[in-house]
């Protein structure tokens, strides 16, 4: 197991918004945790990355308590973030913002470099040079991703990937997110398309009012008609 969450408890201020959440990703895992707008699941990604420290329960790491260790610590120990407003550097070029990512550190099992990178993104070899702010919302997601991969993390949070894409973009998303999972890389996934998290995921937690409510692998809850509709039908 490479990340543990037990009985976790966050809250932003004095409001609660994480309660009791517990979840797991195996190594080479792609888990999905699932949740409409609002249900916790930014918070829980924050939490582990150390954004947002949880005043309750514990965040293991490769197992290793990682509750009290800062944001740049849990990177050093693999930990990447790719966040749901993407947070690229608009005037710097995309092998700038790529550059920014590199990780020199000791965790480096995928061995992530700019040739690699864009073998698995050729969009962004075209716009090397190019400002990061002047491509589209689809190319700054993958070059967020790639950001992080740089870092060559262990473990990978994605924060809903799909979120304003087109279409043609959710399906290079897909089959990226497909060739990460063959090469081993491990992924936890927040997204609300179903569709897309039941063609990538291996299990998946369902998170509502900031508690989870189901786990299953994936054909579990592609069979579970109910609980698509309590807890994801708009």
């Amino acid at each position: 197991m490479i990340l543990e969450m037990k009985d976790v408890h966050t809250f932003y201020g004095t409001s609660h918004v994480l309660f009791g959440v517990s979840l797991d990703v195996d190594r080479g895992e792609v888990v999905c945790l699932m949740g409409r707008n609002g249900a916790g699941k930014s918070t829980t990604f924050r939490t582990v990355m150390g954004l947002t420290p949880p005043r309750g329960g514990a965040v293991f790491f490769k197992g290793r308590d990682v509750t009290r260790l800062k944001v740049h610590t849990r990177a050093r120990l693999g930990i990447g973030y790719v966040p749901e407003d993407r947070q690229i550097f608009p005037e710097l070029s995309v092998r700038e913002n790529l550059d920014i990512g590199r990780s020199s550190g000791i965790h480096r099992m995928n061995g992530w470099n700019i040739d690699r990178i864009y073998g698995l993104f050729p969009v962004l070899e075209k716009y090397d040079r190019k400002p990061g702010g002047q491509l589209s919302g689809g190319e700054q997601q993958m070059l967020t991703i790639a950001r992080t991969l740089m870092g060559n993390p262990e473990l990978v949070l994605l924060d809903e990937p799909t979120e304003g894409l087109a279409p043609v973009i959710v399906i290079a998303l897909k089959e990226m997110i497909l060739r990460l999972k063959e090469m081993g890389t491990t992924i936890l996934l927040s997204e609300q398309n179903v569709k897309f998290a039941v063609k990538v995921s291996d299990r998946v937690f369902i998170i509502d009012n900031g508690a989870i409510r189901y786990k299953n692998d994936i054909k579990g809850f592609v069979e579970d008609e109910r609980v698509q509709k309590r807890y994801l039908a708009v």
